[in-house]
């Protein structure tokens, strides 16, 4: 079951400068920052009210999926982020309604979670990240 959205992702070229932008749109410094290498991605979060914006930069190769994603359309909106009770059982109720994933199985992501992404195809174009959180927020 959905239970709320966990944050917003936004792929960025740099994260310091993004940073500069947002704690100046905020009015406060990013919450908390990480690199998730399965993700090949620096992160930092930054929490409004029940969500959070994730600032999403590449930190592997430029053939990195998230590299090629600024390549092709820029900085933007990458993703939006699904929290659930139960990934693995959330993954097999949306299989069964015809939905795709990127990967078949879940990964490790950002701020204490595990991961799986529905692939755009299946969500009118949109990379929709499921997340469950297996450790309290990171600060």
């Amino acid at each position: 079951m959905i239970k709320r959205i966990a944050h917003i992702g936004i792929a960025v070229k740099s994260l310091k400068e993004s940073e500069r932008l947002f704690e100046k749109l905020l009015g406060k410094p990013s919450d908390r920052t990480e690199r998730v290498e399965e993700q090949s991605a620096d992160l930092s979060f930054y929490q409004v009210g029940e969500s959070s914006l994730e600032l999403i930069e590449p930190a592997g190769p430029k053939e990195s999926s998230l590299a090629r994603f600024i390549e092709k359309r820029g900085e933007g909106i990458h993703h939006i982020c699904l929290e659930v009770d139960d990934l693995q059982a959330e993954m097999e109720r949306l299989k069964a309604q015809g939905f795709r994933f990127v990967s078949g199985a879940p990964t490790p992501g950002g701020d204490g979670t595990i991961v799986a992404f529905i692939h755009p195809t299946s969500a009118n174009g949109i990379l929709v990240e499921l997340c469950e959180r297996l450790h309290p927020h990171r600060q």
